[in-house]
This record gives C-alpha cells, structure tokens and sequence, in this order.
C-alpha cells in the first residue's frame, strides 16, 4: 500500500513540512524560501524518517517552473523586452562566457577534468528566473528598472540555454563531434525556436485572447480557471514535445501572448493560486535532492562554489553595470537578483550526469551550491539599499555607473512655496495634477527611471533618487517647500524620508499613508503630521454609501465616520487632525437639530410646475430647499425662479416636523 501511494504522500509531507518550515522561518526572521528548502530537505531520501519520491516532486516542480514562467510572460511584454535589450542581450552574453570560465577555472582548483569544468561553468553561469522574480516581488523591486533588465536578462540566459542543451550531447556525446555537426545542430535548435515563436505570435495572439474571451463571457468561472491552466500547461508541454524546447520558454511566450488580451489581469489572479502553490512545491523539491552527507564532505568545495556563485556572479556583474552605465541601483539591482543558481543549472547538471561527465557526487556539490545560493538571494537583494548609501557617498563612482544615465535639471536655486511629492506613482500622479492645475508649484522626486523621465515629459521638475537611501532630499529645498507628500514606498521607507526631513526642515509639513495602525504610530514619532489608512478610508466611503442607500441621515452617518477616523486615527493624538475632528463634531452637535432629506415630487402634485416663489416652502413648511436633483443632473443654489416638476427631487434641510410637512405638501 505504501508504494501505492507513495507520489501521494510525498506531496502531501513535503507541503506539510515546507508550511512548518516557512513559519520558523518567518518566526526567526529569515525568507520564506529558506523553510520550503528546509522542509524539502527533511521529506528528501538523504535525511532520516520518511523518504519521499524525489523524482516524483521534481516533475511536479516542473508544473511550478511552469506557472511562473507563464506569469512572468504577462507581466513581461516584448515590449518591454526590447526596451531594455541593450543592456539585457550582451549582459546576459557576457555573462554567460565570463561565469563559464570562472566555473572552469574553479573545477581545476577542485582537480575535476576539463569536461566537468565546463558542466560545472555552465551551471554556475545560468541564474534561476523562478527565484528571480520571487525575491524581486518580495523585495519590491520586481517592476524597477533593475528588476525589469534583470528579468530580460534571464529570458536571454534561457534561451542560450535551449541552445546548451543542444550542443552538450553533440560536444560530449558518442556520437559525431566534427564542427559541421555541431553548426548542424545549432542552427536546428535556433530554428526551431524561432518557428515556435513565430507561431506564438503569429497564430498564438489572435487565437488564444480570443478563446479567453469567449470562455468569460459564456462560461462559468471554473471553465475560464482551467482554461488557464490548459493554456499555460498545453503551450509549455507544446513546445517540448513538438519543437524540443524547453517548458519553461513555452510557458513564458503563452504568458507573453495572452498578456495582449484585454483579459490579462483576470487571467493573472486565477493564475496566482497556481503559481503559488507550486513555487513552493518546487523550491521543496530542491531540498529534497540535497544530500547533506556529501556536502559535509566536501565543505570546503562547497563554500567556494557558493563564493563564486554569489560574489563572483555579483562582482561580474557589477562590472558590466558600470561598463553599460546603468546606473548605481539598477546594476546594484542586477547583480543581487542574478547572485544565484536554480532549474537550468539543475537540467545542465542532469545532462552531464547522463552524459558521463558529471559523477553523483559533483553534481550534489551543484545542487548544493544552489540551494545556498537561493537561501541566502533573498539577503543579498537586501543589501541593496545600504550598498547604494555606500556608493552614493563616493561620487567617483556614482559617476562611472551613471555617466549614461540620463541627468535630469537640478530645480532651480531659491525654490519656495512648492510642493515636495516622493514618489510619481499613482497616487503621486493624482496630486501633481491637481497641484499643476491650481498653479502650485511641484518638486518630483523619484527612483525609478522611466517614471522619472515620465514626471519630467509631464512638465515637473524632478529629482532622480531613491529619498529613503540617500542624501537626495538636501536637494529638494525642503527650507522652503511648504508640504512633502510622501506617496511611494511602505511604511519603513516613509519612516526613514519622514526622520530625514524634519532634521533638514523642523516646521515642514509632512503627508503620508500608512498600511496599519503600528505604520501611524510609527510615522507619527518620526514627525509626520498627516496621515492617510487607504484602505481605513476606502471602508468609510463603502459603509457611507452603504448606509446612504439605506436612508440613514447625513448626520448621522457623518458621526459613524468620525467614530471610524477617530478609532483608526488614534495613533495622532491631539494633532491637527483630531482638533479638526473635534471642531467638527462640535459644529455638527450645533445642528443637531436639522436634517437634510431628499423628497421626490410626486405625478400628482398639484404643485408641480408652480416655482420655487410660488411654493414659499419656508413659510408654509419651515424648511428650506437647498437642491434639486432631476434625472442625472443635480442643481445647487435654487432661486426663486426654478420650476418644480413631476419626478423632481427636492434637497431639504429642516427639522423632522418640518420635513414631514414638506414632504406632505409635495408627495
């Protein structure tokens, strides 16, 4: 019975275990990924108890590479590929050949032969774009400059990968290994994949969005949730089976054509589940092919293949960021996100495995050296921010990695009365505009590229930084703005820009949001005066409109709120906000009294068609008529002159007799 079901076991422990292993990690402060390894590792053949089908969750884990693969292609277009392909394509090159023969090099150090060198070269060199876009979302930085090169980066190192896969049996095989054959080979492998992707886009982006569609709009939700999934499994099994290629390019490009279709944000939130679930079961399918045991034995070769893969990698590409002057946080960006290995080095490994080049023992040195380098990814992408404080400090080097960069005008001396806004997201979009309209002048600050050159095309001036990271707000003039809005980042990075501009600005007005009542306080003691709860004020407007639908009064709904702001505010104390409650609670306690109503003038009204004058409601009512509402237009400021007509509906505000009175006369 247990070898019945022993897939179904596997599966099931190695969730349980990577659960457990993801809470201790979050317990201890340490990525997520760190406990799926973990928990991977305890399931594995190599530790003690239960030992799990390893070959088994590595083809589920395949599933997994799938699914992020197919929502890397929709978040990824070719567009975007081709705007970042002058750093991405030779980078990626360069890349590639310069980690190969640091691969070699170190396999020699090791005594391995030549041939296990280059395996062991090529393994090293190719970054896992699973755990790239994991660590970058985590991070934040996943739709930066840097996050974007870096995933075009990858794409270019996957498909290079096609092209290994192709040419490693042919160059360490049995079989022909004269240059002919190995042209030979190449060019069959770069056709086929540009038949595949010329059918994707040929075919694959008429067909398909319009299939999603079809499927939305006549069937229930179940059906579009595996159509989904058939698009991104059937594509990616597609292109292995019928143009050799790998799963994960076939997914990607099906992500990238169904990306064009006006359904691609629905696609992605039920593809989400998916990716989720089998990103985990993958990173615990790695643990589970890690025989401690061997890595014991050779500690010290592992600890430099970690090395070479995670500073090696990292100084390889810290100098092509200053050789293609990306810029200080994009290369920092690059570097940190590709200081790791994953699936390819695996299937690189497997090849050479199945090719006699690579003994067991080598290739669990790989894997090993994977594993950590995924472990430890996640700290690397968090040494980026201090990393580029450090740098910043040494303007030599600011200035190789940005010298191609593009420099925006300093805003100019004397600057004042203006309006700082961290941040043109857009959030910081809605308040420019308004800003720009009312003629107050506005300072953008902001770090990522493209959406600086975007603020300055909309006519800002604008600091190009990160504010939280670096000195960039001395530039602001911040002596003589009169508010800084800070409209990006989270709450930690408006705690730091908040403590750094009330040291450069004691009497600034500071505007921020906050994500929870921990966030309030903690920007209320770092000298921020106001504070926004989106989605505290997004329920307040849900439970007015709410109640309003319910006929509850204004007044009464307005007290609802105060209590709301009061409770969700609490953290500001006897700021300016709350006396503004309180004076507002005391204005409407002054008219108590009163209440605003709305009364539709009935078809029978024998008032209907008589004006404003000729209905004198205050005298023979008491209440006065401060709106009319007729179809979608609404009037204010009545005069005695409007006419009042059947279906009209009439402002009110008065007390309750006197509503009623009203509402007598006119129904």
């Amino acid at each position: 019975m247990h070898g019945d079901t022993i897939l179904l076991m596997t599966f099931v422990l190695a969730l349980v275990a990577a659960f457990a292993g993801g809470l201790m990690a979050r317990a201890v402060k340490l990525p997520p990924i760190v406990g799926y390894l973990a928990g991977g590792l305890l399931v594995g053949p190599f530790t003690p108890g239960f030992a799990g089908d390893s070959h088994a969750m590595q083809q589920l884990a395949e599933v997994g590479v799938m699914f992020m693969m197919f929502g890397t292609g929709l978040h990824f277009s070719l567009k975007d590929l081709m705007e970042v392909k002058g750093v991405a394509v030779p980078g990626a090159i360069i890349q590639i050949a310069l980690g190969t023969a640091a691969g070699v090099a170190l396999a020699s150090a090791f005594g391995w032969s030549a041939d296990a060198g280059v395996m062991l070269g090529l393994s090293v060199s190719i970054a896992s774009t699973v755990v790239l876009i994991k660590n970058l979302t985590d991070a934040g930085l996943y739709q930066s400059r840097g996050g974007r090169i870096a995933t075009g980066w990858l794409i270019v190192e996957d498909l290079a990968t096609v092209v290994i896969l192709v040419i490693l049996p042919v160059v360490f095989g049995p079989g022909d290994t004269e240059p002919a054959a190995i042209a030979a080979g190449i060019a069959e492998a770069l056709a086929k994949t540009a038949a595949f992707v010329a059918l994707m886009l040929a075919v694959g982006s008429r067909l398909l969005p319009r299939l999603l569609a079809r499927i939305a709009r006549g069937c229930p939700r179940e059906l579009f949730q595996l159509a989904v999934v058939v698009i991104a499994l059937g594509t990616a099994l597609a292109a292995a089976l019928v143009f050799d290629l790998s799963v994960a390019l076939g997914a990607f490009l099906a992500g990238v054509v169904v990306g064009t279709s006006k359904l691609s944000h629905r696609v992605a939130a039920e593809a989400i589940p998916f990716q989720d679930l089998f990103s985990i079961i993958f990173f615990a399918s790695v643990g589970m092919m890690v025989n401690p045991g061997v890595l014991a034995a050779h500690a010290g070769e592992l600890l430099a293949l970690v090395a070479l893969i995670m500073v090696g990698k990292w100084a390889i590409n810290m100098v092509l960021g200053a050789v293609f002057g990306t810029g200080v946080r994009t290369s920092l960006t690059i570097a940190a996100g590709l200081a790791q290995i994953g699936e390819f080095s695996f299937i690189i490994g497997q090849t050479g495995m199945a090719l006699g080049v690579l003994s067991a023992d080598q290739y669990s040195l790989i894997l090993g050296g994977a594993v950590v380098s995924i472990a430890l990814n996640s700290f690397a992408l968090k040494l980026v921010d201090p990393m580029e404080r450090w740098m910043r400090e040494r303007p030599g080097l600011v200035r190789l990695f940005e010298r191609r960069v593009r420099s925006f005008e300093e805003p100019r001396e004397g600057m004042s009365d203006h309006v700082v806004v961290v941040g043109y997201g857009r959030a910081g979009k809605c308040v420019t505009e308004v800003l720009k309209n009312l003629g107050v002048p506005c300072l953008v600050v902001e770090r990522d590229l493209p959406v600086a050159e975007e603020a300055e095309e909309n006519g800002f001036p604008v600091l190009f930084g990160d504010a939280a990271n670096s000195e960039i707000l001395s530039h602001a003039h911040l002596d003589g703005a009169s508010v800084l809005v800070i409209a990006s980042h989270g709450d930690a990075a408006a705690e730091q820009i908040a403590h750094e501009a009330r040291s450069l600005s004691p009497k600034l007005r500071i505007v921020t949001r906050a994500d929870s009542a921990d966030g309030v306080e903690a920007l209320v003691a770092a000298g921020v005066d106001e504070i926004v709860r989106p989605e505290l004020e997004g329920g307040i407007e849900l439970m007015r409109h709410t109640l309003l639908d319910l006929g509850f009064k204004p007044r009464r709904i307005q007290g609802y709120a105060d209590d709301l702001r009061a409770s969700g505010y609490e953290a500001l104390g006897d700021s300016a906000r709350g006396q503004r409650m309180r004076a507002f609670d005391r204005l409407a306690a002054s008219f108590a009294e009163l209440e605003l109503n709305w009364i539709k003038v009935g078809e029978g009204c024998p008032m209907a068609g008589c004006t404003l004058a000729d209905l004198d409601l205050r005298a023979r009512t008491g209440a006065n008529a401060v709106a009319l509402r007729r179809g979608a237009a609404l009037e204010l400021f009545l005069d005695a002159g409007t006419v009042v007509m059947p279906g009209d509906q009439i402002g009110l505000m008065g007390t309750s007799e006197q509503i009623g009175a009203a509402c007598s006369l006119l129904g």
